[in-house]
């Protein structure tokens, strides 16, 4: 395998602290050094980092891969090529597959697809429940033997409290997490957007905030009498990580994620990026994007701020991006017949700079709920640049400009309401397991 050495860059490495311009010199696909001058091996590929940021390789815990079953949205190779283009290394890919990933041997089929198409890592998430109905746990066991990181139902939460309890009893004795989609579907009833002034003025029915903190609460509670581990996919309300606060208070196994657009992008999105801001405008045909339909759905301006306030204070735990393709005509329709979600690997890192060039986030930070944040919720050793450790690192432009052209994404998914705006912040290179997968 060809040596690497990474020629002076600014290296941020949140798991050591350090924050400094050197060298990077990767050897047989680990971590072999950082110093302020490390002189090239024999045969190496120099990379010329002046000027970028080196950083641990992303670590994404809560991604769509659609493979199996969904192949006209994304596939392995496609999505994992997304992630490359995005600064991604590791990618945790949920089971709502179709078949749903309830079972080893679909995990197993996952594993083997990844080893062959994959060009970052892979590693799946099984399904709580039986084809994710809610109403009989999945074969847990087996699925971790085959290699699960945890177990969520996605995008259907556990609705049934029993079921849910048992669950975290049984997960808890396999040491995993349940990753619960926080959501009581009675209360979100028909409704396809943030419930405020934005719904009102669209005419579309909006979702209490309540339908996630219901479940929330309802969860911790859960989680406190099994004694088991307990996380919170996407938190996107300000009750939702208040609630996540006093769990954590009181020493429970409790952890939440937020997305990239939930810290940045306001239910106001909906009326086109373009007119975030413009609330008296006159409406468009562009004022009803499907692409920013998403679920738990962009939220007011407040929670926005709470997301980010939380993320800050370490009641949000990391950053996932929740990365969810869709075929074209599955949001070239009307509002209430969109399906939910945003394709987000390529555009994170340009998203999450607005947080750092507007001076509300410090880019360490950043980086540590991209790496080695997600990586302590996994217990592995990924997310640093200690020596010995696998060679997964991030190369970006922090300063670079670009417009967005969902065309050209490496994903199935060209659904961002993003497209055609323009991000400060590039990944140039993506170095996975010691191997250059994307620029350099």
């Amino acid at each position: 395998m060809t040596p690497i050495l990474i020629s002076g860059g600014r290296i941020v490495d949140p798991s050591q602290n350090i924050d400094k311009i050197a060298d990077l010199l990767i050897e047989n696909g680990v971590i072999t050094g950082i110093d302020a001058r490390i002189n090239p091996p024999a045969g190496a590929k120099v990379i010329d980092a002046q000027r970028l940021i080196v950083c641990p390789g992303f670590i994404d815990l809560h991604c769509h891969l659609r493979e199996p079953g969904l192949e006209y949205k994304e596939t392995i190779a496609s999505g994992t090529l997304a992630a490359a283009r995005g600064g991604f290394t590791t990618l945790c890919a949920m089971p709502n597959t179709n078949p749903v990933m309830d079972n080893s041997s679909i995990v197993d089929f996952v594993n083997r697809r990844a080893k062959e198409e994959g060009v970052v890592r892979v590693l799946p998430i099984g399904a709580v429940t039986k084809g994710s109905k809610g109403a009989e746990l999945a074969e847990m066991g087996e699925m971790a033997k085959s290699g699960v990181i945890g177990f969520s139902d996605d995008g259907h939460p556990v609705g049934d409290a029993n079921v849910m309890r048992q669950a975290l009893s049984y997960a808890s004795g396999l040491g995993l997490p349940i990753i619960n989609h926080c959501e009581v579907k009675e209360l979100s009833g028909a409704g396809v957007m943030n419930e405020g002034w934005v719904a009102t003025r669209l005419g579309l029915r909006g979702i209490p905030r309540s339908s996630e903190e219901a479940m929330a609460a309802r969860d911790v509670s859960l989680a406190e009498i099994t004694g088991g581990r307990l996380h919170v996919a996407h938190a996107s309300t300000s009750g939702t990580v208040e609630i996540v606060k006093r769990a954590k208070e009181r020493g429970l196994s409790v952890t939440c994620e937020v997305t990239p657009h939930h810290l940045t992008l306001p239910d106001e999105t909906v009326l086109g990026y373009a007119n975030i801001g413009k609330r008296f405008d006159p409406l468009t045909t562009a004022s009803y994007d499907t692409s920013a339909r998403v679920s738990p759905p962009l939220r007011g301006r407040e929670d926005v701020a709470a997301m980010v306030k939380a993320l800050k204070d370490g009641v949000v735990d990391f950053i996932a991006t929740d990365h969810a393709p869709h075929s074209r005509t599955d949001k070239q329709c009307t509002f209430d017949e969109a399906a939910n979600g945003i394709s987000n690997l390529e555009t994170t890192l340009g998203l999450l700079m607005t947080l750092v060039h507007s001076g509300g986030m410090p880019l360490p930070l950043l980086i540590e709920k991209l790496t080695v944040a997600p990586a302590k919720f996994l217990g592995r050793n990924l997310g640093t640049l200690k020596a010995g450790a696998p060679a997964d690192v991030t190369i970006f432009d922090p300063d670079a400009e670009w417009k967005v052209d969902a065309k050209q994404f490496a994903s199935k998914g060209k659904n961002t309401p993003l497209d055609g705006a323009t991000l400060k912040g590039k990944v140039a290179a993506t170095v996975y397991s010691g191997q250059v997968v994307f620029g350099g």
